[in-house]
């Protein structure tokens, strides 16, 4: 069955070498991750974990001994130097491993602030893995003074964290709003308000120039002239696909690890998953930086391996959780022209995204069942008259039948 090499050990490497073995995969497996903890999850990194609410042990995806039990090497503290897709070998340890596949799941890196503009101060974060927040978890006290700069869903589940914990928060987005690149004026107009009401200082319109202090970052100076005390600093301004690894070996970039239909890199025997890559959907190549796709994918691939020849199509649908608020967004909203709200009672309401006739995606705020049910429209294909999605009086569920 020959021997298949998982790099890097986050949620789609772990999810591929666990399907691998359930269906029936009987050579040998390796699954090599450069962090010194078994594979985690990160969504709670940002939240139940930063809180105090969740512990260690309750990140892991599967206790270490799983690896074990199910016959996967799994290489925790290793960094992968080069690959050779000529020879089908990686240099690791100073030595060369042979695979007759190897599956990239390089996950990504978060976008730092420059050195020039004070980026490499002392108490200047960013929240990507267990590390980064391990070190910055001691700095939220009651009390501390802490900037975060985006306005993305890392920068505001960050401060609605903070927030919780008794910080002062201050957010500023360089953006003309909060959320602009990734939801429409109605979801930011949420958010906005929320964030306010629990006393966090949202500055839309303004950047960071940059930070001051000699080892420490002890303030910011702001686009608009204005310059802040600050304890530290929480870096929010997005994530890129980690790539150089392959792109050092001359496999295919194209924002991201460029895979066909099935998983394929340009290399022959060369797959990748997850954040890292870029696929075919609906016409044109996205790269989606979600747990469900993350699993789903490396899930195709690992069946593919095994010979299923099994198109990726992916489902899009991220979550999100700010102070009592579950955001859960089904679709993506590219190119939407119209949003349709429709709030069925005093807590929670649903943005619904139009293109023309088409239904594009819904961000659900406290609304699950609008979520589901959203979800199963738009993968079903199914569009209903904005009118009927406005009206409270609507039986969602019935639409699902016409």
């Amino acid at each position: 069955m020959g021997h298949v090499v998982v790099i890097g050990a986050g949620q789609a490497g772990s999810s591929c070498v666990v399907k691998l073995r359930n269906s029936g995969f009987e050579g040998k497996v390796t699954l090599i991750g450069a962090e010194t903890v078994p594979p985690y999850q990160r969504p709670p990194l940002s939240k139940a974990y930063l809180l105090g609410d969740m512990t260690l042990e309750r990140l892991f995806l599967r206790p270490e001994s799983f690896y074990s039990d199910y016959d996967i090497d799994l290489m925790l503290g290793t960094h992968v130097d080069s690959i050779d897709t000529a020879a089908q070998t990686i240099r690791v340890n100073g030595d060369d491993m042979a695979y007759d596949s190897l599956v990239l799941t390089t996950g990504s890196v978060p976008r730092r602030l420059p050195a020039s503009v004070g980026g490499a101060l002392e108490g200047v974060h960013v929240v990507r893995d267990l590390v980064d927040v391990d070190t910055m978890g001691s700095r939220f006290t009651k009390g501390a003074r802490v900037l975060i700069v985006g306005g993305g869903y890392i920068g505001l589940e960050a401060a609605s964290v903070a927030s919780k914990l008794g910080l002062h928060v201050t957010l500023v987005e360089m953006g003309g709003r909060i959320l602009q690149r990734v939801a429409a004026p109605q979801t930011s107009d949420f958010f906005r308000d929320l964030h306010r009401s629990h006393g966090v200082d949202i500055r839309e319109g303004v950047g960071l120039e940059r930070l001051i202090g000699d080892t420490h970052v002890t303030a910011a100076h702001l686009s608009d002239g204005s310059e802040l005390p600050v304890d530290f600093v929480i870096v929010g301004v997005g994530i890129g696909p980690a790539t150089e690894l392959a792109e050092a070996a001359g496999i295919e970039i194209d924002n991201g690890i460029k895979t066909d239909s099935h998983g394929h890199t340009s290399a022959s025997n060369v797959w990748a998953a997850g954040d890292c890559t870029s696929f075919p959907y609906h016409g044109t190549r996205i790269r989606l930086e979600s747990v469900p796709n993350a699993i789903d994918q490396a899930e195709c691939v690992a069946e593919n391996i095994m010979g299923a020849d099994k198109e990726y199509v992916a489902k899009p649908w991220f979550w999100s959780d700010q102070y009592d608020v579950k955001l859960q967004i089904a679709g993506l909203n590219t190119g939407y022209d119209r949003v349709i709200t429709r709030r069925t009672d005093e807590d929670s309401v649903a943005f619904w995204y139009y293109k023309g006739a088409e239904l594009l995606a819904v961000d659900a705020m406290n609304d699950p069942r609008g979520f589901m049910i959203g979800r199963r429209l738009i993968e079903a294909g199914k569009s209903p008259a904005p009118e009927l999605i406005e009206n409270p009086e609507t039986d969602l569920k019935a639409l699902l039948k016409a």
